[in-house]
């Protein structure tokens, strides 16, 4: 046996020997005699090595051939090109297989093409080598060889429609229904060839979680067509992952429409008092202040913004700083709001702070509590938002502030239950109703101090003259006459 087939017995590979015989003579007359046919051989045995990868997790951009074992998950059209200096048209037809770990794209050229077109199923196991590289959409896989395998088994739930939960890293022609958490502004950025790109997010979510969804140059002025609130169908998105996060990418091939469906995204709040430095959670509750938006210059010459707010739940209350454009997000005293994806970080004098960043959502939950409206365009949420927050969003700002009774509660009592206030005796002593009559009595929590305090009851909301000291967050009755919709209080108590 010469030194030929000693190397190519040695070699793991589908390559025929004829073929590899005459690669070998090639490196031979390429080298101009400074290698023989035994050193020529191993140069071409290292170039066909494959590399084995035990899932389709382990290829990577750069490997040289692969083999690996993956499930047909979906079909693409076959498409056709003109090649360089070439009559004949070339075929390429894409195919997304996947296993336990993940799924890659794999590109079948020319005669596989036109056999997947007539033979490939989805659901079918193919044995795969090719030579891995990133392509548009991500990783991809040039096949150099495809082979059904009736025999191999490969765990994978082929899906028509994705729910959050299935989201997998690699998967892609993803079709997903959710709820418009919340909506992003485009941006543009100048790529490697020096041509522009263009991006934009919006965030949706279901019964089983949240994703972030990119929509890339063209499909990114999508995003301008959305609300918070209306629920979406992506089509033909693919996973890629960003800081640890899995993201629903939309390009060239993917949609975005609104449909008419009812999807239940219910978030899982924590509760103020249980946050920790260095966590990042969902918080909820209700606004008792609010500061204005504030510019500042970044290191690189830029500007920034940031705007405070500070929410309350039933356990405690924290300041949530808003950064960029989430600092533009309206958010009013008495507002209930969900915070998402903000982290926890030490704040001024040793107070804890939350910080929503690029990743968090807004959502400002409606004047009901139920979460079934959108609250306001840009940042209403979702059916069930409110139910969600387990007495969290539900019960704050602004019936929650109180340690006493809910105000209506209290109003009720006070009244009677029919508008007429009474004393202690049930004796009629005036009325409630301010169509009916200017001496009214109201109970609520201070939203705002300073002139005119505003009272709000978690249904309606009340500008009171008063020179009495208050706080915010703090539940006060107050009585007297109202004239053009401000109760000018005489007894405050």
């Amino acid at each position: 046996m010469g030194a030929i087939e000693d190397v190519y017995e040695d070699l793991e590979t589908d390559v025929e020997f004829e073929e590899f015989a005459a690669a070998v003579e090639d490196k031979v007359e390429q080298m101009g005699g400074l290698a023989d046919e035994e050193t020529a051989a191993m140069l071409i045995a290292h170039e066909l090595r494959d590399e084995e990868a035990d899932t389709i997790a382990d290829i990577e951009p750069g490997m040289n051939d692969v083999k690996f074992l993956g499930k047909v998950t979906s079909i693409g059209d076959v498409r056709t090109f003109e090649r360089d200096d070439e009559d004949e048209e070339g075929r390429v037809c894409n195919v997304d297989v996947a296993d336990a770990s993940g799924s890659v794209r794999v590109a079948l050229w020319d005669e596989m093409a036109t056999a997947a077109e007539e033979e490939l199923e989805v659901g079918q196991v193919l044995r795969v080598m090719g030579r891995p590289k990133e392509g548009y959409s991500g990783l991809e896989v040039s096949a150099d060889k495809v082979e059904p395998d009736e025999d191999a088994e490969v765990d994978v739930q082929v899906l028509d429609t994705y729910r959050v939960e299935d989201l997998t890293l690699g998967a892609s022609d993803v079709d997903l229904v959710g709820k418009v958490l919340d909506t992003d502004t485009v941006r543009t950025f100048d790529r490697d060839d020096g041509s522009e790109g263009r991006v934009a997010n919006l965030t949706v979510g279901d019964e089983t979680g949240r994703v972030r969804v990119t929509l890339w140059d063209d499909k990114a002025d999508l995003v301008a067509e959305f609300e918070s609130g209306e629920v979406v169908e992506v089509g033909d998105g693919y996973v890629r992952e960003r800081e640890g996060d899995l993201e629903l990418h939309v390009g060239d091939r993917g949609t975005v429409d609104r449909v008419d469906e009812d999807v239940e995204y219910v978030p899982e709040t924590t509760d103020i008092a249980e946050l920790e430095i260095g966590e990042t959670v969902d918080v909820a509750g209700g606004v008792i202040e609010t500061d204005p938006k504030r510019t500042f210059d970044r290191d690189d010459g830029s500007e920034g913004q940031v705007r405070n707010v500070r929410i309350k739940d039933d356990t405690g209350e924290i300041r949530v700083a808003l950064w960029g454009e989430k600092a533009d997000r309206e958010i009013e005293l008495a507002d209930r709001v969900v915070f998402t994806d903000v982290e926890i970080q030490d704040g001024w004098q040793d107070d804890l702070e939350a910080s929503a960043n690029w990743r968090s959502t807004v959502s400002v939950l409606d004047a009901d509590g139920d979460g079934a409206g959108a609250g306001r365009s840009n940042d209403g949420p979702d059916a069930g938002a409110a139910d969600a927050t387990n007495g969290t969003a539900a019960d704050a700002g602004l019936g929650a502030f109180a340690d006493s009774p809910g105000a209506d509660d209290e109003v009720e009592a006070a009244t009677g239950g029919d508008g007429a206030v009474t004393d202690g005796d049930g004796t009629a002593a005036a009325t409630a109703d301010p169509a009916t009559s200017d001496e009214v009595e109201f109970t609520g929590t201070v939203v705002q101090t300073g002139d005119p305090v505003v009272l709000d009851d978690g249904e309606r909301t009340k500008s009171v003259e008063t020179g009495a000291s208050l706080r915010l967050g703090e539940e006060i009755t107050v009585r007297g006459p109202e004239r053009d919709g401000t109760i000018h209080a005489e007894d405050v108590f």
